[in-house]
């Protein structure tokens, strides 16, 4: 396997890491309302005998900076809707009046804050160790083809040389992300 295919895989498995963190941190709290807080989140749907995630159930919209508004497509889900958002790791009792639920936001306590920017911590190092995992077994791919001898010496420190300049930026990616959302947690 040439190193070009081996640098691409390394490439796409580390991207997936840092576009899983992005998406995880959508659903971090700040003191914002923002749809990305709810969207993910996996609804027990009786009636259709599975779960599925919020946005394929409802609209969600944000008709003011503190609060979160769902409108189900099927007004025989509110229900649902409104046990799985009570079960959620959010924290937010929702309000319902029977044909949409109303998520008020409160504002963040300090201690609270310094809860969700340890997690907020923790989420970024679990995706630095999984970029570091993508390394590892990229690096046993390039011994593999070194000492089938489909590798030089040569090519096989350069490619992992190259497989380190990417864990590198995709660190340095996840720790903006992380940095990002702790500013915006702190400053909320």
């Amino acid at each position: 396997m040439p190193t070009a295919e081996i640098e691409k895989q390394c490439d796409a498995a580390m991207a997936k890491a840092v576009d899983y963190l992005n998406e995880e941190l959508r659903g971090v709290r700040t003191g914002q309302a923002t749809p990305g807080l709810v969207d993910h989140i996996k609804i027990e749907v009786a009636a259709y005998g599975s779960s599925m995630n919020l946005r394929e159930l409802a609209t969600i919209s944000v008709p003011e900076p503190a609060s979160i508004l769902v409108k189900p497509f099927d007004p025989g889900t509110i229900k649902d809707i409104e046990r799985g958002l009570q079960a959620s790791a959010l924290g937010i009792t929702p309000m319902s009046d029977g044909k949409v639920i109303r998520l008020p936001i409160p504002p963040l306590s300090g201690e609270r804050r310094e809860q969700l920017v340890l997690q907020v911590k923790k989420m970024g190092e679990a995706q630095k160790i999984s970029i570091r995992n993508v390394r590892r077994d990229m690096n046993k791919r390039v011994d593999a083809e070194k000492k089938n001898s489909t590798l030089s010496e040569d090519q096989a420190a350069d490619a992992k040389d190259a497989i380190q300049k990417r864990t590198k930026n995709r660190e340095d990616e996840v720790d903006k992300l992380v940095g990002a959302k702790t500013k915006e947690i702190q400053e909320s």
